[in-house]
């Protein structure tokens, strides 16, 4: 059977802990950035970005792309076209906190990270309230969709970044902690093909 690669910097996070849960095989591919940098892959990449997937013939780049098609492939993109509406429109609001914590990490660690911290309630009480009112421990639905991935791992690095950042949310707190007792997640949170990985590419958490 063909397994589908990823070809990666740094942890890759969302998409290799939704496989990982969806009992899906992939190799992978951890580019040196300095192999990166000669340019032969970079060219290739349609935005001169990785992560790169190839799953048979396909070829994606783009994050959340890349999550969506994993999400059609194992039914976690809703039972209908409201639901998947729904799970797109957190994504997207997942992906918004993801570019400020990118932000803050590669841009603004050492003059800005107390500042994000103290803000931090007032991005998480979004998806707080979301979770709170769905009542089923996802954010759209009864399962997880690969929207509830993507926000599971942006909330573990977060908890890196500050340990009592979900004290104040108790649905997001429940649901970091049903998401790391899956079995097979929990596998692989603790498996050194995770953990050797830093979280960001600058080696600041």
């Amino acid at each position: 059977t063909l397994h589908p690669f990823i070809f990666y910097f740094g942890r890759c996070g969302a998409m290799r802990i939704m496989m990982a849960d969806q009992g899906q095989e992939w190799k992978e591919i951890l580019m040196d950035f300095a192999d990166w940098t000669k340019g032969d892959l970079k060219a290739s990449c349609v935005f001169g970005q990785l992560p790169k997937f190839e799953d048979g013939g396909l070829v994606l780049y783009q994050s959340n792309a890349i999550l969506r098609h994993l999400g059609r492939n194992h039914d976690a993109y809703g039972k209908d076209g409201k639901e998947a509406a729904r799970i797109d429109m957190m994504c997207d609001g997942v992906e918004d906190l993801r570019l400020k914590y990118g932000k803050m990490i590669y841009q603004e660690y050492d003059t800005g990270k107390d500042q994000y911290i103290k803000d931090l309630p007032n991005h998480l009480d979004k998806f707080e309230a979301v979770m709170a009112k769905n009542k089923t421990g996802f954010l759209v639905g009864d399962k997880p969709s690969f929207a509830d991935y993507s926000l599971f791992e942006v909330l573990l690095n977060h908890l890196v970044l500050c340990s009592s950042c979900l004290d104040t949310s108790p649905s997001l707190k429940s649901f970091v902690e049903k998401m790391s007792a899956r079995p097979k997640i929990k596998a692989f949170l603790g498996s050194d093909a995770y953990k050797k990985l830093p979280i960001n590419g600058n080696g600041k958490q």
